[in-house]
């Protein structure tokens, strides 16, 4: 169940870091409010976001950790995270910014990922 729950948590929080990190970048030809933003103003914006990345990400990683009971190595959190983020990112990429393409090169490192996740969950 934890394993579940630390799952669900970092799917979450990327989803916050990535409309953090790049939703500025979409925001910006969408609204010309925030396209008259200083640096300084966009970049408070996204921490505001990325404040609720950490209220998803915290927990995940230590509910999570299998020194605090949970399932997974220090390690095999990373990877989880890693994967998850990308995931995340492909769809918000394809979905926000139409000019993106996913080429062969991208799915390639995606089973690459996937091989990843295999070799750290591996005894």
């Amino acid at each position: 169940m934890q394993g579940a729950i630390t799952i669900v948590l970092l799917i979450l929080s990327n989803v916050f870091m990535t409309f953090a990190w790049y939703g500025h970048l979409k925001m910006k030809q969408q609204f010309s409010w925030f396209d008259s933003l200083p640096l300084l103003g966009v970049i408070a914006f996204s921490w505001s976001i990325a404040f609720l990345e950490y209220c998803f990400q915290v927990p995940a990683n230590r509910i999570g950790f299998r020194e605090n009971g949970g399932p997974f190595s220090l390690i095999q959190l990373k990877v989880i995270q890693e994967v998850i983020t990308l995931v995340i990112f492909m769809i918000f990429s394809s979905m926000a910014f139409k000019t993106e393409t996913f080429r062969w090169n991208h799915a390639l490192a995606c089973v690459l990922l996937v091989c990843a996740v295999y070799l750290v969950f591996k005894k």
